[in-house]
């Protein structure tokens, strides 16, 4: 028996050995892929408050690090938030901090764990603000992921839920985020078992388990962080009170324009008498005369008309230097029947008085010193000195004192005016539809801007005396349109019939005064040189003076304005 025992000692030494020998050379234990068991003991307050805590445990060494992403916003389909505060975030394991650290996003908190790789259990805790919220029939329902983000995937899952009162209802879900399905397990609120409890089975990384618990009103109070997301409805919104606001600026801002135009860019009443600035007057028995007033030019009633310096002004103005004496316009041959006209000026001496305006076209189109210049460069010569022309126009018209200031300036003043204003109110309107849901009322000053930009056309305004002068253009284009051409003084026609077509161009009647000169025309003789300011190439006729002048007309009116 003793040799037995001997024996039996001796064996059990080796497979001892045998045993140390493995352990040596045996590879040391892998770390956990996955968190064994997710235990959570978590408590609702009654202000809605909800604490957390879950224990952590791992089969072996747990990973060197653990991540949990906790959502802190939830969007609803009708586009609100809530939103959760997440606080008091730590991890522990055996008492020792782990120096837990969040990262906060827009929509999420990160909690990263440092674990040390040991085996122990990790104790994660944290307080949520925000789950409970109002539900039908005065309740509240505290929803939330107990367990969510995990970079890891969890065997099972337990969680018990202590509750300040009676609840009413519970429910469990689990699985992936976007759609979660049942739960394996969850009860509660019975006699036996008071306390809500959930349990589930195999949870993957990220999956979600969501405990939700209802209360009466009384038992939980609701602590909700609810907002509106951004969108159109919302930043421009037509609740009554946006609605209101909006309509009211609206009405202000068009009663105050039209108060202003009605203030400032009112015409002031002329005088009883309309101020005729040309007309017919007898001469001898059934002859009329054309006489102009004062020496008031086409170019200026064109202006005080409209309150512009527009193309037929300044064509009108050419064509009137022409008949006065300062221009000859020549009509050049055409190379073919399909080609372009085209036309030179010439300067001519003359001791008829010029305008500042007329000095400056006339020394544009046809200098002291120089060539014919052709309507074809017409633009190049001009376009230096087009916006002087006009400037000097308006100051003309001022100094006859049929407006108080230039028009252009006061229409330029009141523009810019309003879009100073315009760009505040875009301004303004991007900052409302930002931040609020008044956007309608910054749409509203962006109209009320936009009123003012078109309002100012309109600004300008004559004086009595250009009101009485107004009223008396209208007599003279009536003139102009019936006064029968076949009264004009006996050895006057071409000349009274150049006169009166400037002032035509510009208030209407010039076709039937341009016939009434190619009327006159009884023979076959050519007369390309008849007309002293206008002459055309050899063969043509005063019958083609209509045609001629019309394309005239029209291709310096495009030409002295292109751009």
């Amino acid at each position: 028996m003793a040799k037995q025992g001997t024996g039996l000692r001796r064996l059990a030494a080796i497979a001892i050995t045998a045993l140390a020998l493995l352990a040596c050379v045996a590879p040391a234990a892998r770390a956990a892929d996955r968190v064994d068991t997710y235990v959570v003991k978590a408590t609702i307050a009654t202000d809605g408050t909800l604490q957390v805590s879950a224990t952590l445990t791992f089969a072996g060494e747990a990973p060197a690090e653990l991540r949990q992403v906790f959502a802190t916003s939830t969007r609803t389909p009708d586009r609100m938030e809530y939103r959760y505060a997440l606080t008091d975030v730590r991890a522990t394991t055996g008492g020792k901090d782990l120096a837990a650290t969040v990262t906060t996003g827009a929509r999420t908190s990160t909690v990263t764990v440092p674990t040390g790789e040991s085996s122990d259990p990790i104790e994660l805790g944290y307080t949520v603000r925000g789950a409970a919220i109002a539900t039908a029939d005065d309740t509240t329902t505290v929803s939330w992921p107990l367990l969510q983000g995990l970079d890891v995937p969890v065997g099972t899952f337990d969680a018990e839920v202590a509750v300040p009162g009676l609840f009413t209802s519970m429910d469990c879900a689990a699985g992936d985020a976007a759609s979660p399905g049942a739960c394996t397990f969850y009860g509660g609120g019975t006699h036996d078992n008071p306390t809500p409890v959930f349990h589930h089975e195999g949870v993957a990384a990220g999956d979600v388990v969501v405990a939700t618990v209802r209360f009466p009103r009384s038992a939980v109070a609701v602590n909700e962080q609810l907002r509106e997301l951004w969108s159109l409805d919302h930043a421009f919104s037509a609740a009554p009170l946006q609605l209101a606001l909006a309509s009211g600026l609206l009405l202000l801002g068009g009663l105050g324009l039209w108060t202003a135009h009605r203030r400032i860019g009112r015409d002031a009443a002329g005088a009883a008498a309309p101020t005729l600035v040309a007309a017919f007057h007898p001469v001898g028995p059934g002859e009329n005369e054309f006489q102009v007033v004062d020496h008031i030019r086409p170019g200026e009633i064109g202006t005080v008309a409209d309150e512009r310096v527009d193309p037929i002004d300044v064509t009108a103005t050419l064509l009137d230097l022409a008949v006065r004496g300062h221009l000859r316009i020549t009509e050049l041959p055409r190379e073919s029947e399909h080609a372009v006209s085209d036309w030179t000026f010439a300067r001519r001496e003359s001791a008829d008085r010029l305008a500042a305006y007329e000095h400056t076209l006339l020394d544009a189109v046809a200098p002291v010193q120089g060539e014919a210049v052709r309507v074809s460069n017409l633009s190049g010569s001009v376009r230096a000195v087009i916006g002087q022309v006009q400037a000097e126009l308006y100051d003309a018209v001022v100094d006859r004192g049929w407006f108080a200031r230039r028009p252009d300036s006061t229409r330029n003043r009141w523009a810019l005016i309003g879009w100073i204003g315009l760009g505040a109110a875009v301004v303004l309107t991007v900052l409302l539809a930002a931040f609020t849901r008044f956007g309608l009322v910054g749409l509203a000053l962006v109209a009320i801007a936009l009123g003012v930009v078109l309002v100012a056309q309109e600004m300008p305004a004559r004086t009595s005396a250009g009101s009485s002068v107004l009223a008396g253009l209208d007599v003279l284009r009536g003139s102009l349109l019936t006064q029968p051409v076949d009264t004009l003084p006996t050895g006057k026609g071409y000349a009274q019939l150049s006169s009166i077509l400037p002032y035509a161009v510009v208030l209407g009647g010039r076709e039937r005064w341009l016939q009434a000169m190619a009327d006159s025309d009884d023979d076959d003789v050519a007369d390309s040189t008849d007309l002293d300011w206008y002459h055309a190439p050899n063969g043509w006729q005063l019958a083609d003076l209509p045609a001629s002048l019309a394309n005239f007309v029209t291709t310096v009116q495009g030409t002295l304005f292109s751009r």
